[in-house]
């Protein structure tokens, strides 16, 4: 679906490449690298809507953050299409994929599955989709995995949540309502924490940086916290409407 759709603007724009192309040679860029970064700045675009790449927010949040939750009410509320990094590489295991050892193994071993084939797995979920509007759950966790969306998807999100928690409350919620791993402890928690943070803040400080990031005060009840949620999808309101189904 998505493919096509930029097979078709590159048709499109054809009548003007040629002086495009002298400029981008200029300054050392190919044409796939320009149409990129038009499209991950919807606002400088001049493309119809369903031209354009999807909406697409990323959520981040440690855990115990209650982002889960927030997520359910974000996707029943907007219309957005939930996707999970760690849902689709459990998916691979439990389907005994090609690649579902080799993650199991990784996983056994307490290091991290590669930014590549975590992606991948994303991206196939995208383009096969018939939505052009999506919710990535706790991802991107790192700077690798950050960088490797953008090179093979060839896309930025649109809104990046953060929620934001304090360590303590995070480690009560999760040893409290059972929501951690069944090894859970005061001090795995905080250990799982302080890896979270080293390997998300980077993360967290780029979109901040790029004006993307909108951080949610995580104390509260869910409707208090998803109360903040609310107001930062009114400004996209009508892309949202016209990121329906593809045609």
């Amino acid at each position: 679906m998505w493919r096509r759709v930029a097979s078709l603007s590159r048709t499109i724009s054809s009548s003007s490449s040629r002086s495009l192309s002298r400029n981008q040679a200029a300054f050392g860029l190919s044409i796939r690298e320009s149409y990129a970064t038009e499209i991950s700045k919807p606002e400088e675009g001049v493309l119809p809507p369903k031209e354009k790449a999807p909406f697409i927010t990323f959520v981040l949040g440690g855990p115990g953050s209650g982002k889960g939750t927030q997520c359910e009410k974000i996707v029943e509320t907007f219309g957005l299409t939930h996707l999970s990094a760690g849902d689709l590489l459990r998916r691979e295991i439990a389907m005994h994929t090609k690649n579902g050892a080799m993650i199991l193994n990784l996983i056994k071993d307490g290091k991290i599955v590669p930014s590549e084939v975590t992606v991948k797995l994303l991206q196939k979920e995208l383009e096969s989709s018939n939505s052009s509007k999506f919710l990535i759950d706790g991802f991107p966790r790192t700077e690798e995995n950050r960088v490797a969306f953008e090179r093979i998807v060839g896309a930025d999100p649109d809104v990046v949540l953060f929620f934001d928690c304090p360590e303590e409350e995070m480690v009560k919620r999760v040893l409290n309502r059972n929501q951690g791993r069944v090894d859970d402890n005061i001090t795995t928690m905080k250990k799982r924490l302080k890896i979270f943070e080293a390997l998300n803040r980077p993360v967290i400080d780029y979109y901040k940086n790029k004006g993307k990031l909108y951080t949610i005060n995580a104390i509260g009840t869910v409707d208090d916290i998803f109360k903040q949620v609310l107001p930062i999808f009114t400004p996209f309101q009508e892309q949202l409407k016209q990121s329906r189904h593809a045609m």
